[in-house]
């Protein structure tokens, strides 16, 4: 495996958007291949910290792993602030988040990530815990279908739930999704049948949706004044929390009525006014085909104290 294989997305604006100063103490939460860590590190940082749960990750990694100015901490990123503390760090500069399954986890047909080559149906990132196997070997229809359409807007998550306790146990990739494929037929053009419901397991298996909302508040906690956060999502239900997240820290919320002024926030914004979502250029998704549902977002700390814990948001829609 190469050092660096793969390009991250919005490279040169999430750069743009940490806008990092030499010395600035800077936090990649999802390390992966570690894009992002060594373009940044190029702004003559005073530090670079590295977040990922994915053990490939750190091996990927390992020829940065001592250079002076790098610590990588094999932590998920919503243990951001325990594990800086670890360290002795309290405040930082700049966080950047790549939130989602990373093009090397995809690649990987042991990890089980994907449908496109057969493999042990897993998808951990951590590789420790529950599997997906595990889980639609042994949750009920209810559960699975509750999964399949919260987290993967899967509208035939019922028929899906059922088909697949009537035909359990799976251990392969290529099992289940082939049992998917034969429940909802063609499905639409260009997009695998399976597609949704392997999101949603992989976002169950991993809590992305949890550990995304720890990570926020985190990040929060730990940016300085004037601090500067970057987070790129790939799926709805992940940009909307984000959006939410920073509307709402920033004071942007709105009022309960689309009649009514907007209500004077309770608590002061501890972000200022978010930056305008930016999305992929056409040549980008040209050069990389994954890049094309990518979202940035990001904002900069306010001198306000942190908001803390913050709730999920819910999914709307019918499901057969």
């Amino acid at each position: 495996m190469s050092a660096a294989p793969h390009i991250p997305v919005l490279l040169a604006e999430v750069l743009a958007a940490l806008a990092l100063k030499p010395g600035d103490l800077y936090v990649d939460a999802t390390l992966g291949a570690g894009g992002y860590l060594r373009a940044a590190r190029a702004h003559g940082l005073g530090h670079a910290y590295g977040f990922d749960r994915d053990p490939q990750a750190h091996v990927l990694n390992a020829d940065i792993a001592g250079a002076d100015d790098v610590t990588l901490i094999r932590r998920p990123f919503s243990e951001m602030a325990e594990g800086l503390a670890g360290h002795g760090v309290t405040a930082v500069d700049a966080i950047a988040f790549d939130i989602g399954v990373s093009s090397m986890q995809i690649d990987t047909a042991e990890r089980g990530f994907s449908f496109q080559a057969d493999g042990p149906l897993d998808m951990r990132m951590s590789q420790e815990g529950m599997s997906a196997a595990d889980f639609i070997n042994s949750a009920s229809e209810e559960e699975i279908a509750d999964v399949l359409f919260h987290l993967g807007d899967e509208r035939a998550s019922r028929r899906i739930a059922r088909a697949i306790v009537a035909d359990r146990p799976f251990a392969r990739t290529s099992e289940l999704a082939g049992l998917i494929r034969r429940v909802l037929g063609r499905g639409e053009p260009g997009k695998d049948p399976a597609t949704r419901s392997f999101q949603a397991l992989r976002i169950h298996v991993n809590d992305e949706l949890g550990q995304l909302d720890a990570g926020l508040v985190a990040a929060e906690r730990l940016l300085k004044p004037g601090g500067r956060l970057a987070v790129v999502s790939f799926h709805s239900a992940e940009d909307r929390r984000v959006k939410n997240f920073l509307r709402d820290r920033s004071g942007q919320a709105p009022a309960a009525s689309r009649h009514a002024p907007l209500a004077a926030p309770t608590r002061a914004a501890s972000f200022e006014k978010p930056m305008k979502a930016v999305r992929p250029s056409a040549t980008e998704i040209a050069r990389n085909p994954r890049a094309r549902s990518a979202t940035l977002r990001s904002a900069v700390r306010t001198a306000a104290p942190a908001w803390g814990v913050l709730g999920g948001t819910a999914i709307e829609g019918g499901r057969t």
